[in-house]
């Protein structure tokens, strides 16, 4: 009996076409969103991706008026912002990291106002908190299609990526231009944002992207490992996610973030456990002088 009502219960969420979409959708986002994520956390590139996420806002709200594909409005949003803060950041009296701020709230305050407006259409909205349940079949191709591309180039330019990461200066030497990983890592970052956002929405897209990361960064130290982990802790946090959404009658994109939340906190406690304590050991002294850097 207690079997019966288990798997009852574990079953009942996906007896729907709509939540078999969702969970595929789910699914395919987690396991970019998972691997990819790690290159963003080991680059320090998570406000980067934020920033990102948020600049294309106006992008996709424009192309929901218009008709137009979202793809194409998203790409056309980031277009707009990085030619806004390259323009911002030539001001002296600015600064890089100003224009950054000033640029990005600028648009997704216009962004927020357009999709908010009462004189747009109804379902503008989902565009700032997400609909993964309300993807169709040509959302899980693309998705499915994003999920092949980045995992195929993450694992070409796996070497390289670890290499610039880990010696940037000594990694033209060897033949690595960074500038040329830098704008690849940057393109993959923009093309799982164009994807993800559709379903998750501008303001949790962010979630899938860093949250599994951070949690595998806490727990492992091998990146292979670390994407493996990642991957995982974005697939089962968006499937663990959609069942909160369906028995607690919640927003899926807001539970699925939840969710991630929720285990990050786990996995930082573990790893805090985990890890040794190191105090006494930087008191050392070391056997061999310290070798003077390079001029």
């Amino acid at each position: 009996m207690i079997a019966a009502t288990l798997w009852h219960t574990l079953i009942e969420p996906w007896q729907q076409g709509i939540d078999r979409r969702a969970l595929l959708e789910v699914v395919l986002l987690g396991v970019t969103g998972g691997a990819l994520g790690c290159w963003i956390i080991f680059y320090n590139l998570s406000y980067s991706t934020e920033s990102l996420a948020h600049a294309l806002l106006p992008g996709l709200v424009v192309a929901s008026l218009i008709g137009a594909p979202l793809v194409l409005g998203g790409a056309a949003g980031l277009v707009v912002a990085a030619l806004a803060i390259a323009a911002a950041a030539r001001t002296p009296a600015v600064g890089r990291d100003t224009a950054v701020a000033v640029v990005v709230t600028a648009l997704l305050g216009l962004g927020a106002l357009l999709a908010l407006s009462p004189d747009t259409p109804a379902g503008l909205g989902a565009l700032l908190f997400g609909d993964v349940l309300g993807v169709d079949d040509a959302d899980l191709a693309i998705a499915a299609g994003l999920a092949v591309a980045v995992l195929a180039a993450l694992r070409v330019l796996h070497g390289r990526l670890l290499l610039v990461g880990f010696d940037r200066l000594s990694a033209p030497s060897l033949g690595v231009r960074t500038g040329v990983i830098d704008a690849a890592l940057l393109l993959l970052i923009a093309a799982a944002l164009l994807v993800a956002v559709q379903g998750l929405g501008n303001l949790l897209v962010i979630a899938v992207l860093v949250g599994p990361a951070a949690c595998a960064r806490a727990v492992t130290e091998r990146m292979g490992t670390m994407m493996a982990v990642g991957a995982a802790v974005a697939v089962l946090a968006g499937v663990a996610g959609l069942y909160l959404s369906y028995y607690a009658r919640t927003a899926a994109g807001a539970s699925i973030a939840a969710v991630i939340v929720a285990v990050y906190a786990v996995a930082v406690s573990a790893g805090s456990r985990r890890t040794p304590r190191a105090g006494p050991r930087r008191a050392r002294r070391p056997r061999t002088s310290p070798v003077p850097p390079a001029a």
